[in-house]
This record gives structure tokens, C-alpha cells and sequence, in this order.
């Protein structure tokens, strides 16, 4: 029960995170990133099934070639037996020639359906993964400008507006750091149940990029937490000076 993802899970935190980033910033372009991943993440669910099961027609097309790899074999192999119907040994090299030919010919097929469903399925699966990486970074575009006040030096006529409150920007790089952590969530999904060495690759490098990334967010949280503590302990320090002067004078 706890061995692995459940996509649906994985969906309902993602749609609760939308309406939490539309509820806390109406309009804002973080939520309709946090839909695209919904999107992303219930194709990943749909894809995931569909990865794990074997592909029938091509599955097919192998007991094909190989039901003929069996008749070249109970055709010729008759035809090597040297007997009155190979009296010389032209005969022997032509039938040798054909049998290796044949051979040849259906084993390069069954080799090419064999790869062709890997090939199809890395495909698909590596796609998603473009997607994921492509939303992670998005996301951290969403965060590049949302910086602690003061901590830049003196404004600009160029500086982005700073519209939030303390609180109100710990609350959008939280929203952050969360879409970070679904994203390779959504990650690791892809790999469940299909274990791709060149797709499995690709999850952990997204998994790699929305920790960096995260950790970028992190910081500036911490910064954030940092001023309003000082903040309030600037505010505490005043009645006691003003009481001071008040005696001294």
C-alpha cells in the first residue's frame, strides 16, 4: 500500500494547490501553471498504465518472424543433409547461402519489433519528462522577481514592483517550493512500474533541477523570516527607548 504513488493522490493535492494559489492570489499566473501540471500529471497517470502493459500488435508481429524463423528450419535444414539430391558442391554453398539469408533477413526483424516497442515507449515517456522540466522551470520564472525587500539596495525606475506583504510572499514561494516537489513527484511517476534506464535518467536529473530550484526558494524564505523577526525586534526595542528619553528628560 505504501510501496508506491498513487496518481490519484498525486492529482487531488495538485487541483487542492490550484485552488489554493487561486483563493489566496486571484488572477495570478502561478495557478494556471499549477493546472498545466495537473494536465501533465494525469496524462503521466494515463501513460503509466499504458507503458507497463506489453504492446499486442508489435508482441504479434514477433511470433510471426518467429513461426518463420521455425519454417526456414524445417525447410532447409532437410536441404543440408548431404544425400543424391546435392551432387555437387555449388548445390551445398547456394542452399547454405539461402538458409543464412533467411535467417538473417527474419532475425534483424524480430530484433527491430523487439527495440521498436522500447523505442516507442522511451519516446512517449521521455516527452512527459520534457514537459515536467519545461513547467520547473516556469515555475522558478514565476519566483526570480519575488526577492525580500531592501536586500537589493537602493530601487530603480527598472526594480519589479513589490506588491506583497511579508506574509503574502512567504506564502507565494511556499506555493513554490510545493509545485517543485509535485514535479518530481510527477517524476518519479513516469518511472513507476516501467524501468527505462535512459527514461529513469531523464526523471532524476528533473528530480535534480526542482531541488536546486527549491533550494533557491528556501533561501529567500529564510531571508524573508529573517526580516520580519528583526523587524519585530526593532519594534520592541522602541517602547523601551522612548521610555528612556522619557526619564531622562
Amino acid at each position: 500500500m505504501y510501496e508506491s504513488l498513487s496518481a490519484e493522490k498525486i492529482l487531488e493535492t495538485l487541483e487542492r494547490l490550484t485552488r489554493r494559489i487561486q483563493e489566496r492570489f486571484p488572477g495570478a499566473g502561478l495557478a494556471s501553471v499549477s493546472g498545466e501540471l495537473t494536465r501533465i500529471a494525469s496524462e503521466v497517470a494515463r501513460q503509466t498504465q499504458e507503458l507497463g502493459r506489453p504492446h499486442l500488435p508489435l508482441r504479434a508481429g514477433v511470433g510471426v518472424l518467429l513461426a518463420g524463423v521455425v519454417v526456414v528450419l524445417a525447410v532447409f535444414v532437410p536441404e543440408l543433409r548431404v544425400n543424391v539430391r546435392i551432387r555437387e558442391m555449388s548445390d551445398l554453398v547456394q542452399t547454405i547461402e539461402a538458409f543464412l539469408g533467411s535467417l538473417f533477413f527474419l532475425g534483424t526483424g524480430i530484433a527491430f519489433l523487439i527495440t521498436f516497442e522500447s523505442r516507442l515507449k522511451r519516446r512517449r515517456a521521455l516527452k512527459l519528462v520534457h514537459e515536467l522540466r519545461s513547467v520547473a522551470h516556469v515555475v522558478d520564472m514565476h519566483q526570480l522577481t519575488k526577492d525580500p525587500e531592501g536586500l537589493l539596495g537602493p530601487r530603480t525606475p527598472s526594480s519589479p514592483v513589490r506588491a506583497m506583504s511579508d506574509q503574502e510572499l512567504l506564502r507565494y514561494l511556499d506555493y513554490c517550493s510545493e509545485l517543485f516537489a509535485l514535479i518530481s513527484k510527477v517524476g518519479a511517476l513516469t518511472v513507476q512500474g516501467y524501468g527505462d534506464p535512459v527514461v529513469l535518467a531523464a526523471v532524476d536529473e528533473v528530480e535534480s533541477l526542482t531541488t536546486g530550484l527549491s533550494r533557491k526558494v528556501w533561501q529567500k524564505i529564510t531571508l524573508v523570516h529573517q526580516m520580519v523577526e528583526d523587524q519585530r525586534r526593532a519594534q520592541a526595542r522602541r517602547p523601551s527607548l522612548m521610555a528612556l528619553r522619557t526619564r531622562g528628560a
